[in-house]
């Protein structure tokens, strides 16, 4: 899960982009890039840390021109702290080209062997991003051959791209003296959205951009998703070109957005972030009501913030009285996109502080929107017993998280996952909580979907089902040997 926004604009864009990702700067917290285009010269700053503290008006006073991109990264392949693998990735051949992406790549390997082979292209970190760059360069190198480009040698290559590249990946790339390019995997799997901003007597601006609030806030109107498989152009002088370049698309977004990545306030793939929740809510109200003993709970209470519209419709429902007794630190960060176990732990105490008035002698239903590894659930039991509640039942919008994600989600190995291998009498008993109460995998999925055109939904890390066909047994051994979480 990384964020990403590209522009093209009649105006300088460097400060647009700096906002944009300032609000996106939830999707990743490891390090932040910019990069802009000055007619055929490119611009690039990059480094570790989040928008607010990587850059300095000095970085700002380079970023000329008036198309760019920028990315915030949260680390799925690589190392989080080496600073060469921060995004953007250039290379400068055909024409000069600066790409960011959000996902994964699920057939690396194969890509590395076959950039060094066959395209004799090198490749000088671990990052799947620079796989990506290196393979749309090569293949858009092989569709031209004069100095002019067009929009369907633009396509045709991303067309190769599709058939060579397997996994997640939304990508905006600028090509020097050309225009930006943006395109989504053949399952739109991460989403990519688009904008506009018309201007009378000048040229339309144009946005990109991982979630729908950066466009709302930046005052442009919303077009549509980009499809899946779809790859659009924008020329530097605003002019639009778009072609679905895979034969044979079909939307399955991601799950886990709507349960935890996105911003309630943003819509994806024509679902509210914020409605699905409460629908989420609702749906785990009947599940509670079922498996729990309602007449001894006394109070409901969210784990700020991302669980909070669930928890609302569970108390609302169940006509529990809706409290909130944890308070936020919000000046540390999202402790599930940390990179390393250690560094989560640590950070969930100065991240939440339970408030004794609300927890003592109470018996307590916290909600909270998933549980991956059980860290923070474990501490957040912790904490409420220490601030007095009778009994903890805890429990989750989401289904348990048995199998790794694979598409962009930091889960890659199966035993650091709390419900891997375990029922839920264990997961309560090693959480230390009275009762555990989960999602069920059929009320995420039609809570989600309720009311849209999407007809399904990734949920591999629930149910162990890889939509993209390519996800084996050995791949799954080979990422847990390769990649730390």
């Amino acid at each position: 899960m990384c964020g990403i926004v590209g522009i093209v604009s009649s105006q300088p864009v460097n400060q647009l982009i700096y906002d944009a990702l300032g609000l996106l700067q939830h999707r990743g917290q490891d390090s932040t890039g910019i990069a802009t285009c000055e007619g055929s010269t490119l611009h690039m700053f990059k480094a570790r840390g989040q928008v607010r503290e990587a850059y300095r008006t000095r970085d700002m006073r380079t970023l000329m021109g008036s198309m760019g991109l920028g990315h915030v990264r949260y680390a799925t392949r690589g190392v989080a702290t080496r600073d060469e693998e921060a995004q953007p990735f250039y290379v400068n051949a055909p024409y000069g080209i600066v790409l960011v992406h959000n996902g994964n790549l699920t057939n690396t390997r194969e890509l590395t062997d076959a950039l060094f082979r066959t395209d004799r292209r090198h490749i000088n970190t671990s990052s799947d991003t620079e796989l990506l760059v290196n393979v749309f360069a090569h293949e858009l190198q092989q569709e031209v051959s004069g100095l002019d480009l067009d929009a369907d040698q633009v396509f045709n290559a991303v067309s190769r791209v599709h058939e060579r590249v397997e996994g997640s990946y939304a990508a905006i790339a600028l090509i020097a003296g050309h225009g930006l390019l943006a395109f989504r995997d053949p399952f739109g799997i991460r989403p990519l959205i688009l904008g506009v901003r018309r201007e009378d007597g000048e040229q339309d601006e144009w946005v990109v951009a991982s979630e729908s609030l950066v466009l709302e806030a930046g005052g442009y109107e919303i077009v549509r998703d980009i499809a899946p498989g779809e790859a659009v152009f924008i020329a530097m002088n605003g002019e639009i070109a778009t072609r679905q370049c895979a034969p044979n698309p079909v939307l399955i977004p991601c799950s886990f957005e709507y349960v935890y990545l996105a911003r309630p306030d943003s819509i994806m793939n024509g679902i509210s972030v914020y409605d699905a929740r409460l629908r989420l809510g609702d749906r785990l109200a009947d599940t509670v009501a079922k498996h729990a003993p309602l007449g001894d709970i006394d109070v409901v209470m969210p784990i700020p913030d991302s669980s909070r519209p669930a928890a609302m419709q569970v108390a609302q429902k169940l006509g529990i009285e809706y409290r909130e007794g944890f308070y936020k630190n919000r000046y540390v960060g999202r402790t599930f996109i940390m990179p390393g176990q250690a560094e989560r732990q640590r950070s969930v105490r100065q991240k939440l502080n339970a408030l004794s008035t609300e927890f003592k002698g109470k018996n307590v239903l916290i909600v909270d929107d998933s549980i991956v590894r059980g860290t923070t659930s474990k501490e957040i039991v912790d904490m409420a017993r220490q601030a007095g509640a009778n009994s903890v039942t805890f429990t989750s919008a989401a289904p348990p998280v048995r199998y790794p994600h694979v598409y962009g989600i930091n889960m890659p190995s199966r035993q650091e996952l709390i419900a891997h291998g375990r029922k839920i009498p264990e997961i309560a008993e090693l959480l230390g909580a009275d009762h555990m109460i989960f999602q069920e995998v059929d009320d995420m999925e039609q809570a989600i979907l309720e009311g849209s055109n999407v007809t399904s939904l990734e949920m591999s890390c629930f149910t162990g089902d890889y939509v993209t066909g390519t996800v084996t047994d050995e791949y799954l051994a080979w990422v847990e040997a390769n990649q730390a979480s």
